[in-house]
C-alpha cells in the first residue's frame, strides 16, 4: 500500500512539471493593415478594419504604400485624434512595405503625414496578451499530436510507478 502512495504521489509531481512546461504555442500573426497588400492609402476605413482583428503581443503589421506619396507615423493618442504628424513617436516609413512589431499589451496609433490622416488614413490597434492555450482545447493537429504524447507519457509512467516489476 505504501508503495502504491509513493507512485500516486510521484504521477502528481510529473502532471504537474508536464504542465509547467508546456509552452504557448502561438506563432505571431503577419496583418496586413487595411486587409491587402497595398492598402495603406486614403478613404478606407482602417477603424472597421482594425476592430475586425485580434492583435497579440508579438504580432506584426504590414504596412504596403506608395513611399513617395504616403507615410506611416506611430503617435500618441492626442496627435492621433487631431492629426498631428508633428512630433511623432516612430516613424515606420522604410520602404513602403514596412512591418511594425507589436511589442507590448497597449493601444497604438498610426497614422499617415502630409494631409493624408484627415483623409482617414489612420489607426489604432489594441494588442492583447497572448492568451494561455487551455491544454485540452486545443484543436489544432500539432496540438492534438502533444496532448496524446503527454497522455501517453503520463499512462507510462503511471504503470511504471504503480506496478510492481
Amino acid at each position: 500500500m505504501e508503495g502504491l502512495k509513493s507512485g500516486v504521489r510521484r504521477l502528481m509531481i510529473l502532471m504537474v512539471m508536464i504542465r509547467m512546461l508546456h509552452v504557448d504555442c502561438r506563432q505571431p500573426v503577419l496583418h496586413k493593415v487595411g486587409g491587402g497588400r497595398f492598402t495603406w492609402a486614403p478613404n478606407i476605413n482602417f477603424t472597421e478594419w482594425s476592430s475586425q482583428e485580434n492583435f497579440y503581443v508579438g504580432d506584426w503589421l504590414y504596412f504596403g504604400f506608395d513611399k513617395y506619396i504616403y507615410n506611416v507615423l506611430e503617435v500618441n493618442k492626442t496627435s492621433y485624434d487631431n492629426c498631428i504628424d508633428k512630433d511623432f513617436i516612430y516613424n515606420v516609413t522604410r520602404g513602403g512595405r514596412d512591418v511594425y512589431n507589436l511589442t507590448e499589451a497597449n493601444t497604438y496609433f498610426f497614422l499617415s503625414g502630409r494631409g493624408y490622416c484627415f483623409e482617414g488614413m489612420k489607426v489604432a490597434v489594441q494588442v492583447q496578451e497572448v492568451p494561455p492555450e487551455p491544454l485540452l482545447l486545443n484543436h489544432g493537429f500539432r496540438s492534438n499530436v502533444y496532448i496524446h504524447a503527454i497522455l501517453l507519457a503520463t499512462l507510462a509512467t503511471a504503470c511504471a510507478c504503480i506496478l510492481p516489476f
